[in-house]
């Protein structure tokens, strides 16, 4: 262990922040930690309203790197890099010494989508999705124009706005840079120039030089700086080599490079990532286009994101709001729901609770249990249906990929959250007819591997993956595909009465 060399993730997460080290000698993942052991809190002080003290992020990725640092007992000089993944579209204000000015608006706050909605008709939908492939919609941009007009006070303080990957990697190096894959997902991006969006900036009128200067994702970004190694217990002059929101980052942990190729995750949101070479996109913006990780003007590459609010959020919800018993694990939960019929007895939950889906067009339902009977149903079928009605979203979003020539037949996954559970593995496969591999990896550790890129510890990305193992490969069942052909045509309906 004293001679090995490591790579070391963050994850910053909505729920928690991770830290994981790579051992970059044989591309294994080595360590990890969590905190808070309890996912984080997420403010809404109005209706719609999501935020989260950015300062609360870096307390606890102090305190995972304390932990992985005890329980593993290497020596910090040992870590040759730091890669950090991040909760996208968030909203993080500085002024001119870099303290911040407000809570982040993070991703699932809906603030913001009536402004988007505007500009996307303002502007034109042709013209939004020429340039932008997206609608401003409920994006950063958007968010950035609403403190325009709900708080200038704030909003004339500022001297840069981040993502929440931006303002940590401030917080290590003291530099503040952002990414070129970072800005596309703000809809800060003009794909049809390959520079700032200068027609949106403009139309809300937005100065760019409130935008960072714009890095590759595998590019250095900084060093440690020495106050950050002294309340991180590191080495001082630790390169920062890697930033990528969490969704393109999942695609790059589970090697998701090349057009045709997808990923999947389910944490607090849910999404299928699809990588393409062209620039494609839904007419009605309901998923996004941004740069991939690997993108180059000569090999584009773009990431095609269909996500879903409502995943661990909701079985998180059920746990603490229903069940209200702390001593029941989430594999508890998950084996109760086992013991359930395909299709929950009838019961339906449309997951739409944690604001506006891009799916429905930015609508924001709420959350609905349809179909219960208090003389026939258990808990185990509340959280069947929960379960069902999640994979039930992402194959509806499916549906508009696969209007896009995105169709994958296999999807790549982390086996973590909700794919820890192995009824919902059988309900997305046997839901999307799509085979599943899952894979022992997570976004802390993909971080880390990619932070091994820029200083040439992995000469390329065929190397830096040579530890990479599929661990299970699931596929579809033509009995099961028809049960959950079933239950899906009554969750649609259910839809469609409700939106």
């Amino acid at each position: 262990m004293k001679n090995q060399t490591y790579l070391l993730g963050y994850d910053i997460g909505s729920s928690s922040i991770k830290a994981s080290l790579l051992n970059a000698d044989n591309g294994q993942g080595f360590a990890s930690a969590q905190s808070p052991r309890k996912e984080l809190e997420i403010l809404s002080p109005k209706t719609d309203w999501a935020e989260q003290d950015p300062e609360t992020w870096w307390t606890h990725v102090k305190l995972s790197t304390e932990e992985l640092l005890r329980d593993t007992e290497i020596n910090p000089g040992q870590i040759a890099a730091i890669g950090i993944t991040y909760q996208m579209h968030g909203l993080v204000l500085v002024d001119k010494n870099k303290n911040i000015l407000r809570p982040s608006i993070i991703w699932c706050d809906s603030r913001a989508a009536g402004i988007g909605k505007k500009a996307f008709e303002t502007i034109g939908p042709e013209t939004c999705l020429k340039h932008f492939l997206n609608s401003p919609g409920n994006f950063t941009a958007s968010k950035l124009k609403w403190v325009q007009e709900n708080e200038p006070q704030i909003y004339e303080k500022i001297d840069k706005i981040m993502l929440p990957g931006d303002y940590i990697a401030m917080k290590l190096t003291d530099e503040i840079t952002t990414t070129v894959s970072g800005l596309s997902e703000g809809v800060f991006w003009d794909y049809t120039t390959g520079s700032i969006a200068s027609l949106l900036l403009d139309h809300y009128n937005i100065s760019e030089d409130l935008l960072p200067e714009a890095l590759s994702s595998f590019e250095t970004g900084g060093h440690l700086t020495e106050n950050a190694a002294k309340e991180l217990g590191l080495k001082k002059g630790t390169p920062v080599t890697y930033r990528a929101g969490d969704q393109p980052n999942n695609a790059f942990s589970l090697n998701a490079l090349n057009p045709g190729e997808a990923a999947a995750n389910a944490g607090t949101s849910g999404v299928i990532y699809g990588v393409s070479d062209q620039p494609v996109y839904d007419e009605k913006s309901r998923v996004n286009t941004f740069v991939h990780v690997n993108h180059q003007t000569e090999k584009p590459r773009y990431g095609v994101l269909l996500c879903i609010n409502g995943t661990g959020i909701l079985y998180r919800w059920i746990k603490e709001q229903l069940i209200r018993n702390e001593t029941i694990s989430y594999e508890e939960m998950n084996n109760m729901a086992l013991n359930t019929p395909i299709g929950s007895d009838g019961i339906t939950v449309l997951p739409f609770g944690n604001g506006a889906e891009r799916i429905l067009e930015n609508k924001n339902p709420g959350a609905h249990f349809s179909g219960v009977h208090f003389n026939r149903h258990k808990t185990g079928h509340l959280l069947r249906a929960a379960q069902e009605g999640i994979v039930h979203s992402l194959n509806y979003g499916f549906t508009i990929m696969n209007a896009m020539e995105m169709k994958s037949a296999t999807v790549k996954a982390g086996r973590a959250n909700m794919f820890l559970s192995p009824l919902f593995r059988e309900a997305f496969v046997n839901t999307t007819g799509s085979v599943l591999e899952l894979y022992n990896t997570d976004g802390a550790e993909g971080a880390a591997r990619g932070a091994g890129m820029a200083p040439g510890i992995f000469s390329s990305f065929e190397e830096a993956f040579e530890g990479l193992r599929i661990i299970e490969t699931i596929e579809p069942d033509q009995e099961k595909m028809e049960l959950y052909g079933e239950s899906y045509q009554r969750w649609l309906h259910q839809l469609n009465q409700k939106t």
